[in-house]
């Protein structure tokens, strides 16, 4: 294989759109000096194609058609990326469920180590990675032929989605790689912005109490600024908020323009997946609670005070 820097990035889509974590994990293909191709699996994605080409700094969109990536399958997605590999001295996936997903399996067909969660590209074959909750930072060079690598999104700004003018090239896609089949699927609906693109999340944590306290409290909050509402593991954990709003080191990793963390005690775990947003604004009544080490506004007060007199003030 040439030693030329050629990066693949694997793109999240809807078939219609290029979902924003793709535009993070573009900009970081781009910091290594080297081509960067956009890969489309899907089905009746030409419009996602088409989104993809527009982004700025991407030279070529392969598109690949196929019944077998109607639901993102992760061995059928794959299985087309594999067949492209050996093009390619990088392999680029968003640190999401996603990418994370098909990731693993390319490396490991590949016999190559994964690089995992980067926020920084030092050099073609040297990246940087938090470590230990993000207490510490490894600086990590792989002398693989391939890079397969995930990105965290949080650690690159999104690549403009306007102003490229990539060309198009359509694939045949790969048979069907007959491992695993799509059973079904149960959607929550949620009229709030996704959790990990949110410019502004609300975040309650076990001090809310309960279920109900916690949509009392927080709901008409977000409501008013807009925001996506988030919780910390023990709040998942007591029942009061579902899964998918859990934020930290097994949650979501998030860096909105605005971060309200309520009653919050700030473990490391939660600080993890937070502590990148640009404003950090803590309601606390304990004051010693670690959450006030991170924040960049803290008022020590109970929380079923200082909210609704906060919505009141909106």
């Amino acid at each position: 294989m040439s030693t030329e820097i050629k990066a693949l990035v694997v793109a999240e889509h809807d078939n219609a759109s290029i979902r924003p974590a793709t535009l993070n994990t573009v900009t970081a293909a781009g910091k290594l000096g080297g081509e960067v191709h956009v890969l489309i699996a899907g089905t009746g994605a030409s419009a996602a194609a088409t989104a993809a080409a527009a982004i700025s700094g991407v030279a070529k969109v392969l598109h690949a058609d196929g019944d077998l990536f109607a639901h993102g399958l992760a061995e059928n997605v794959a299985a087309q990326v594999l067949a492209l590999a050996p093009g390619y001295s990088h392999i680029l996936f968003a640190a999401t469920a996603s990418g994370k997903n098909i990731a693993p399996r390319v490396a490991a067909k590949l016999d190559v180590g994964q690089i995992s969660d980067i926020t920084k590209v030092d050099a073609p074959d040297t990246f940087e990675r938090p470590i230990y909750a993000g207490n510490a930072i490894a600086t990590v060079q792989s002398l693989d032929a391939v890079k397969v690598i995930t990105v965290r999104t949080t650690g690159f700004d999104p690549a403009p989605s306007t102003g490229g003018s990539a060309s198009i090239e359509s694939l045949t896609a790969v048979g069907d790689y007959g491992k695993s089949s799509f059973v079904g699927s149960e959607i929550a609906r949620n009229d709030r912005p996704e959790l990990t693109s949110a410019k502004i999340i609300v975040s309650g944590g076990r001090a809310m109490g309960s279920n109900d306290k916690f949509n009392e409290v927080l709901t008409p909050l977000a409501d008013k600024l807009n925001a996506a509402l988030g919780a910390s593991r023990a709040a998942v954990d007591a029942g009061y908020a579902p899964n998918d709003w859990q934020v930290g080191q097994t949650g979501k990793i998030v860096a909105p323009q605005l971060y309200i963390a309520i009653g919050i005690s700030g473990a490391i775990q939660h600080l993890a997946g937070m502590k990148d947003s640009k404003v950090i604004v803590a309601i606390n009544k304990d004051e010693e609670a670690p959450i006030f080490s991170v924040a960049d506004y803290g008022l020590v007060q109970d929380l079923f005070v200082a909210v609704p007199e906060l919505v009141a003030a909106l």
